[in-house]
């Protein structure tokens, strides 16, 4: 009976989270989800794609523990086991780092879908931390990708850039050259928004995004002092004392794993002022 159980159990789901500009968030991003979806019971892994220059590591506070690292198992000079360094505040995340000595063409498709395959097999989210831009890391983190967060900021640059990003996840992955295969799903998490610049002008409305993007909204995640502060301490945000931005991801978290959560901005500079957004809850 366990056998059969075990057998017809669903794999994991392979997340990446993506952009096409450096800068924007996103492997605080990873960090936040990952830490996120721990906590709320889903047995976690979040992997660093980016090779040569890892920070994932500081972000989630193990970089002491990094004994053997993702491409020593694609290479076969370590056990995934070996690799995979348990959270210490989470009993169900884990982190993969990846090597700082390396360069990209360390990743082989066919060694990043082994591993990944073994992953499926014990854990319920694998968070696929991607370098930024478009080259081999970045194809490599979302080839095999079930679904994409797609960060970016509400700047003219950051948003054409992730433009291309949604260009290559319908085109350059596993389920677009698939026959039959259900696209990736993406979805877009809006970072470092600012209520008062955009009022001024300097940055575009979530609107705006949203019109160029043509992408579900997964989150918005508001400027925010927390988010540094988390960053240099070696703590996901969602872990750290709270803060609007780490409320915003743990709500962004919720959505992602099928619940319904109106979305809303959050100031930590203007306590109890929300921004509503009617109609984009999707």
């Amino acid at each position: 009976m366990t056998t059969q159980l075990k057998d017809t159990a669903p794999l994991g789901r392979i997340i990446v989270i993506t952009s096409g500009k450096g800068g924007v968030g996103k492997t605080t991003s990873a960090a936040a989800i990952s830490a996120g979806l721990a906590k709320r019971g889903h047995k976690t892994v979040v992997i660093d794609f980016d090779v040569g220059l890892r920070n994932l590591d500081m972000i989630m506070g193990c970089e002491r523990r990094v004994v053997f690292d993702f491409i020593n198992v694609i290479q076969g000079d370590a056990r995934l086991k070996q690799a995979l360094i348990k959270d210490k505040r989470l009993e169900n995340l884990f982190v993969l780092p990846t090597s700082q000595t390396r360069d990209k063409d360390a990743l082989t498709q066919e060694g990043v879908e082994a591993v990944l395959n073994e992953l499926k097999e014990e854990f319920d989210y694998i968070i696929c931390d991607s370098p930024a831009g478009i080259e081999r890391g970045a194809q490599m983190a979302m080839y095999f990708a079930d679904e994409a967060v797609v960060v970016t900021n509400p700047e003219v640059s950051s948003v054409r850039d992730s433009d291309r990003v949604l260009g290559l996840l319908s085109s350059k992955t596993r389920r677009a050259e698939k026959d039959g295969a259900e696209p990736i799903k993406a979805q877009v998490l809006l970072t470092r928004h600012d209520k008062g610049r955009i009022e001024k002008g300097e940055m575009m409305t979530v609107e705006d995004v949203l019109e160029i993007l043509a992408v579900p909204l997964l989150g918005i995640i508001p400027e925010s002092t927390a988010v540094l502060r988390a960053s240099n301490i070696g703590t996901p945000v969602t872990l750290d004392e709270p803060s609007a931005a780490g409320t915003a991801y743990e709500n962004a978290v919720a959505r992602l794993t099928g619940e319904e959560v109106e979305i809303s901005v959050e100031d930590d500079r203007r306590p109890g002022f929300f921004g509503r957004l009617f109609g984009r809850t999707a």
